[in-house]
């Protein structure tokens, strides 16, 4: 287990190879990103996925989010992305507003019980960022024991998950300190499933017919 300051230029380097190497080898990392600090696996990796699902003590009936790097990391991950999602990323990504969207059938993952679907978000962290451009979309849930609170810096992340994880990046506490928003854009009309970083005016500045969470 190796913790990095990321605010300091230096070990910020050292940090994220350390991560990118850890990632690509199947262990898990803790990163800061812009709602709370997450815990992260290469998506496309099941063992270490399951391992991701045991370090926070969760079933796959809550399947793994997964974050990525860029808008057009997106475009590989689903048959196709309907017009309110772009709606949607433009207002909202990099930033807290996770979507639901189905994925592509051919994609080799297995984030839980997904229903073939996927939830999943570009972060606001620099460092959260530069990680998924390197290792590509990562499954990554809250950094934290699942019924606990959620960790807002890489120590609250430490005292819950310990050596389960390889590599933690330090990039001081989050700033926003609670978690994304989640709209499910898998039916006739976009749904809120959650209020959290982004709030539910903004969300109907940019699709003014959202269902929500009481109507859904």
């Amino acid at each position: 287990m190796s913790v990095f300051d990321c605010i300091d230029p230096v070990t910020r380097r050292d940090g994220l190879d350390a991560a990118i190497t850890a990632a690509r080898g199947g262990r898990l990392v803790v990163m800061p990103t812009d709602t709370v600090y997450g815990v992260g696996a290469d998506a496309f990796n099941q063992s270490a996925v399951r391992d991701l699902l045991a370090a926070k003590g969760r079933g796959p009936a809550m399947p793994v989010p997964v974050l990525v790097g860029s808008w057009a990391t997106l475009d590989g991950l689903v048959l196709s992305v309907p017009p309110i999602a772009r709606k949607l990323m433009e207002a909202f990504w990099p930033g807290g507003l996770s979507l639901i969207v189905e994925h592509a059938p051919s994609l080799s993952w297995n984030l839980g019980d997904s229903r073939n679907t996927v939830m999943v978000r570009m972060p606001l962290h620099p460092v959260a960022l530069e990680l998924l451009r390197a290792v590509g979309p990562m499954a990554v849930s809250s950094a934290n024991i699942s019924g606990s609170p959620a960790a807002t810096t890489a120590g609250e992340a430490q005292a819950q998950l310990r050596d389960k994880v390889g590599v933690y990046l330090d990039g001081g506490r989050a700033n926003i300190g609670i978690a994304s928003t989640i709209i499910d854009l898998t039916g006739e009309i976009p749904v809120v499933r959650r209020e959290g970083a982004v709030s539910l005016d903004r969300v109907r500045e940019v699709a003014p017919d959202i269902a929500l969470p009481s109507a859904s």
